[in-house]
């Protein structure tokens, strides 16, 4: 294992990096001095998606959602609740997939909620469907490594 890990800042989506055992201390971005983990959810747009995506070493847990759509209302606090309990070690993030549809053609997503988990720009594992936030940390934790 490397000594550092590379962390995509959810404020200015800078990538920093932190010494692997000091990961679950948190940190801040070196640009913008926001808290690395801070236990919330990151809303993506194209742009930053491709620099979670590519440019940090923890996994990358992604809600395509729409705002239209009831399981996906009804999963929301529950996908809060798993980014608290799974940071420093996931990052959970949503893609709003009404206004980001070409990442919603690019991944096939056709229905929502769709969960995908992703490594180092591969994706590991997806599911579909609103799940309560402990089936859905069992998920990640059994197939995000």
């Amino acid at each position: 294992m490397s000594a550092t890990v590379q962390v995509v800042c959810p404020g200015c989506h800078t990538a920093n990096r932190l010494p692997r055992e000091r990961l679950a201390d948190g940190g801040v971005c070196g640009r913008c001095r926001a808290r690395l983990f801070s236990g919330s959810v990151v809303e993506l747009d194209a742009a930053s998606f491709g620099r979670h995506l590519e440019g940090s070493d923890i996994p990358l847990v992604v809600d395509f959602w729409a705002p239209w759509c009831g399981p996906c209302k009804m999963m929301a606090p529950e996908f809060v609740k798993a980014a608290a309990r799974l940071e420093p070690n996931y990052r959970l993030a949503k893609v709003n997939t009404e206004v980001e549809q070409e990442l919603a053609a690019r991944f096939a997503i056709r229905s929502i909620p769709t969960l995908v988990i992703f490594h180092r720009g591969q994706e590991l594992a997806r599911t579909s469907g609103a799940m309560p936030s402990d089936a859905l940390i069992n998920w990640v934790r059994s197939e995000g490594g």
